[in-house]
């Protein structure tokens, strides 16, 4: 009987604690999925602005892996790829409405657990160099 507690006990630890992630790119990368890792916000401005601004906060803050514009038949997506601090970031822009324009940030360690912390900071900053 203690042999089945250990294993079924094993076996949620192992079921919750490993598995995959979607990116804002819309890949899948090996973590922890159900940490929240994700900030969203909404702004008033055209989604070319939000983008030179969320470009530059990467850029300030580390090292810029990949821009890349994605057009789907639904959507114009806009995602920038980029490390921080050993951290992955990924920031995707879209136009919600003619001038609405949406911003995910999404970041994670290197173990592959959330880090709304910093996604949280850089939603900040992209926030301040749109004033």
């Amino acid at each position: 009987m203690k042999n089945f507690l250990a294993a079924a006990a094993l076996a949620v630890v192992v079921a919750t604690g490993a598995g995959c992630y979607k990116t804002q790119q819309g890949g899948y990368k090996m973590g922890i999925p159900f940490s929240k890792d994700t900030i969203e916000s909404r702004y008033e401005r055209p989604v070319d602005q939000v983008f030179a601004a969320a470009k530059s906060t990467l850029v300030d803050n580390g090292a810029l892996i990949a821009e890349v514009a994605a057009k789907t038949p639904d959507s114009a997506a806009r995602t920038l790829e980029a490390r921080i601090n050993e951290r992955s970031i990924w920031i995707r822009i879209d136009e919600v409405e003619p001038r609405i324009t949406r911003i995910l940030v999404q970041a994670r360690k290197i173990s592959g657990r959330g880090d709304v912390d910093l996604a949280a900071e850089l939603d900040k900053q992209v926030a301040l160099r749109l004033r």
